[in-house]
């Protein structure tokens, strides 16, 4: 994977998905057309952070490879040095795995 040169700004993140089994735990070989898009990630790159209503500086709970798992319907898709990755605030993200 190339390294990225981008870097989100505030509360986002960027995220590059991680691919979901082929396979169910029973054996049951899933074919490309019925996989649901994958809502587990490991974190890319990271912005500075939010601003609190004082104006300071407050940084995010998650860092670049840190793996997480997001809602179906989170953040933005774009296309990035030729990967498709996904930017999204922090708030987006459910968890931390691991």
């Amino acid at each position: 994977m190339a390294k990225t040169k981008f870097r989100p700004l505030h509360d986002r993140v960027v995220v590059r998905r991680v691919e979901s089994e082929a396979k169910t735990a029973g054996g049951i070989i899933i074919p490309d057309t019925a996989k649901e898009k994958p809502q587990e990630g490991e974190i890319v790159s990271v912005g500075t952070g939010a601003r609190d209503e004082a104006g300071k500086l407050v940084p995010l709970d998650v860092k670049a490879g840190d793996r997480v798992l997001f809602g179906k319907w989170s953040g933005t898709e774009v296309k990035i040095g030729g990967e498709d990755l996904l930017i999204m605030k922090e708030s987006d993200i459910l968890g931390i795995l691991g």
